[in-house]
């Protein structure tokens, strides 16, 4: 039987397994790189993360990333104000997103459900500050496979960094089911065999550890140009070895065709109705019947 990690609000409960649709965690609610977007937020203005948020659950997102690392603002209050409007606005699920255990704390006590806490390391000190609050308020956490020695280009190395936190989660009583992993996506342009090495992870993740996995889908096609032609191929063949979930842009459309081509392919679309509802070109009034008189006038003709 398949590991399955349950995530939910207060009005919707999503599971994210191999027997299951992909998750796609919608990352847009994210300051980093977004110089507007953080000072409307650092202002108490969440207009654009409004916007961001109805637009992503529009798009096909499963979840929603929310983070609020603003330079020299009071992120544990902006993370916590933040989670909270987002919550009356949508109904899906949300993952907490901060390199700070306080604004991971403030966003798990406002928070409505069984969050996805994002991310604890294989460090000590983290270990020690991030899992006690996975346990206390019975979430998931993302488990990024780097530790005190940093990120291994060794995926073996990374393999043993991700079952240490699995282990060190169990002593706090927390669930293999409730660790989500992250191997850590190198970018293919930089790294050639960075493909190979993650399919590799997957697999073991899948196949060996028993947990569900996620990565930051878009660090692998970096400085390549059509990155969204890479991230298409990138996804669909990670479903395939095994990743369950990702970080990603639900508004890019070749991103979102290559998670629901890995559902089609992985049979996670019954009947394929997901795709055809996407993608089918719809019939123009009268092209019906015509086709069906031209397919019946043909038969008709090879008869004769």
């Amino acid at each position: 039987m398949s590991v399955e990690t349950k995530i939910s609000s207060d009005k919707q409960e999503i599971t994210i397994g191999f027997d299951h649709p992909f998750c796609v965690i919608g990352e847009r609610i994210n300051p980093t790189g977004r110089k507007l977007l953080a000072a409307e937020m650092k202002e108490g203005d969440f207009s654009r993360v409004e916007a961001d948020a109805i637009a992503q659950v529009k798009a096909g997102a499963t979840m929603l990333d929310v983070n609020a690392g603003i330079p020299l603002a009071d992120e544990p209050k902006i993370l916590a104000d933040t989670i909270k409007m987002v919550q009356e606005l949508v109904d899906v699920p949300l993952a907490i997103d901060s390199s700070i255990v306080d604004a991971l704390e403030a966003g798990l006590a406002v928070y409505k459900g069984k969050a996805l806490l994002n991310s604890v390391t294989g460090e000590d000190e983290q270990l020690e500050r991030v899992l006690p609050l996975v346990a206390k308020y019975k979430c998931a956490v993302v488990a990024i496979s780097n530790d005190e020695t940093g990120i291994s280009e060794d995926p073996n190395v990374r393999l043993a960094v991700a079952k240490k936190i699995i282990e060190r989660a169990a002593d706090y009583g927390i669930p293999r089911s409730d660790i989500v992993v992250d191997p850590l996506v190198m970018p293919v342009g930089a790294i050639n065999t960075a493909g190979k090495q993650v399919m590799y992870i997957l697999n073991e993740l899948r196949d060996t550890l028993k947990v569900n996995s996620t990565c930051g889908a878009s660090n692998f096609s970096f400085g390549l140009p059509n990155r969204s032609g890479i991230n298409s191929s990138f996804l669909s063949m990670s479903i395939a070895s095994g990743m369950t979930s990702a970080i990603m842009n639900p508004m890019h459309d070749l991103d979102m065709m290559g998670v629901m081509a890995g559902n089609v392919m992985m049979g996670h679309d019954p009947n394929c109705t997901n795709w055809i509802k996407r993608y089918r070109e719809p019939v123009a009034e009268g092209e019906a019947s015509s086709a069906r008189g031209g397919r019946e006038g043909g038969r008709r003709r090879r008869r004769s």
